[in-house]
């Protein structure tokens, strides 16, 4: 699989759309990046840009952008809400798939040479790609901003790690480095005080504030200036005025979202607010953020209400948008927002994402797929999403209050199998194509033969795999469904029984599949360890059915 990393390189210009454009059409010029989020910000006169791509062509995007925003913007008329000191502020690289930080760090210090020597643009590394930790924190190398600079780069301290030792009046100087994923994410106040907002600032990031006594700074013993750390770990924030929005807001960058998540930064913001007389009104998100962020603060939200977690993924992320206010100043779109909703391959998806009608009618059709194995897959994830539905009504249950989270539990694990099915869909018919499109390769040569052999047993291989796969889940799906059937809500027990007779059809389906194209592959020691695999797990999942249905029947009696 390719190595993917992530660039959200911030430029100082957030009003001028033209200027804007200008830049992204650089990136989008480059093979092997896909641009993703483009967020001018007018109050801050900043726009984050966020693209992905393999490493040696997000190198090249870069490079490109920065060149082409030094070229555009004249960073001694700039005015803005936001700390900057260059056209091209900062540039960070994220690692994202298949590449460790090492790596990644290795491709910022490339980009960093590549800029200074061949730009003259001084550049100083950050985070990961900054060897000196004296000088690796981002707010520490910016502060003096682009006003202060010119003195500030003179100092031998300050020397920039590549470039010259000139601040450039027209593009200024950037930051690049490797860091991991942050969140740039603003809380919205009711009030437009800078100074307050300021308070509740250092109130909840982890600088924190000066110790002061009657007005004056309390040193240490070493005669350092004490603080006072902030309640957040991993976060850094300040306050500021956006006249655009007519309040003041919070900003924060949560550098590490394992330590602090999206949903506790707001919420300590809340509380702190709250105890100084202010109330948070809703919130921003600046760029990206990745799906599990958002799952875990609809997850998060539903818990504070005793309410059951295990629903779809969308309403996770509805619930999540709500509870934060995401759309207060803006609408919040899912599919524009969130990383991998943005990095999908609607192929993949193709066939669930159809109607019902739809899917059954290409079901239906001439076409060989969708067939037995990717109907089986469905056949499980309706059987699982009855059981599902079971645990969530039980959760919500007049009278059975103490046992909401209990429910709540197998809601999530159905919710998981149910995704892991329905993957499981398309996946199946991709494999079967891939076997058709293999037996279209060319045979005129003994090498094409072979070839075309090998890509031939490949795509069988694959098509054994994922059925098999199915089987699995499908089976391991009724340890809930079985739970339904003997804990949950009683008015729903015939749906628990259904979902048991849809569990043993999706493994009796999905086995017929692994056994057709088991005839084909040449691997006969591999083929007799899965039809092995295969009758043993059919022959639980009727013993289990039986039990299911007995349960069931016991009860509808």
């Amino acid at each position: 699989m390719n190595q993917i990393i992530e660039c959200v390189p911030n430029f100082s210009e957030g009003n001028d759309l033209n200027v804007i454009k200008q830049i992204t059409d650089e990136i989008e010029s480059v093979e092997g990046v896909r641009l993703l989020n483009v967020d001018p910000g007018k109050a801050t006169n900043r726009t984050v840009v966020t693209f992905v791509g393999t490493p040696n062509a997000v190198v090249q995007a870069a490079f490109k952008a920065i060149k082409k925003a030094g070229e555009l913007i004249d960073m001694s008329k700039h005015k803005g809400e936001h700390p900057r000191m260059g056209a091209t502020d900062v540039c960070p690289l994220i690692p994202v798939s298949n590449i460790s930080m090492e790596e990644t760090v290795a491709y910022a210090q490339e980009l960093a040479k590549m800029v200074g020597d061949n730009l003259q643009i001084p550049v100083y590394l950050y985070e990961y790609a900054q060897p000196d930790k004296q000088r690796n924190n981002l707010s520490i190398i910016r502060a003096g901003e682009y006003e202060g600079f010119f003195k500030k780069i003179k100092l031998p301290e300050w020397k920039p790690d590549v470039g010259p030792q000139e601040f450039d009046a027209k593009r200024g100087g950037t930051v690049i480095g490797a860091r991991d994923f942050l969140i740039a994410y603003n809380v919205n106040l009711n009030t437009t005080s800078v100074r307050r907002a300021n308070a509740i600032a250092f109130d909840v990031r982890e600088a924190g504030r000066t110790k002061k006594i009657n007005g004056k700074t309390v040193l240490d013993e070493n005669g350092k200036a004490v603080t006072i750390p902030g309640s957040l770990k991993s976060v850094k924030a300040i306050g500021w005025y956006i006249e655009e929005y007519g309040v003041a807001q919070i900003s924060m960058n949560l550098t590490n979202i394992h330590v602090t998540p999206l949903h506790i930064a707001f919420d300590e913001v809340c509380k702190k607010a709250d105890a100084r007389g202010i109330r948070v009104t809703g919130s921003e998100l600046v760029g990206l953020v990745p799906l599990q962020s958002m799952l875990d603060a609809g997850k998060y939200f539903l818990e504070k209400q005793k309410r059951s977690t295990g629903v779809s993924e969308k309403e996770l992320v509805r619930i999540a948008i709500l509870s934060l206010g995401l759309d207060e100043l803006a609408a919040f779109k899912p599919e524009e927002r969130i990383i991998e909703y943005l990095l999908k391959d609607k192929a993949d998806s193709k066939l669930i994402n159809m109607q019902l009608d739809d899917f059954a009618d290409e079901t239906a059709s001439e076409s060989p797929a969708p067939g037995g194995g990717s109907i089986s897959a469905y056949v499980g994830a309706l059987g699982i999403s009855l059981a599902t539905m079971v645990a969530n009504l039980s959760s919500h249950k007049q009278g059975w209050d103490e046992r909401w989270k209990e429910f709540s539990d197998w809601a999530d694990k159905g919710q998981y199998y149910k995704n892991e099915l329905l993957k499981s869909v398309d996946a199946d018919t991709k494999a079967f194509n891939q076997i058709m499109a293999a037996f279209g390769l060319p045979k005129s040569s003994d090498e094409e033969k072979r070839a075309r052999t090998q890509a031939i047993q490949d795509a069988t291989k694959l098509a054994i795999e994922i059925p098999f796969r199915v089987m699995n889940i499908a089976y391991e799906s009724m340890e809930v469904i079985h739970a339904m059937a003997a804990t949950g809500n009683p008015n729903s027990i015939s749906d628990a029984g259904v979902g048991a007779l849809c569990a043993r059809s999706a493994v009796m389906g999905a086995f017929m599949n692994v056994r057709i194209n088991a005839a084909s592959y040449n691997d006969k020691n591999f083929v007799e360890d899965i039809i092995a695999k295969g009758k043993a797990i059919e022959e639980k999942t009727i013993t289990l059915e039986k039990e299911i249905l007995q349960l069931v029947n016991e009860k509808i009696k």
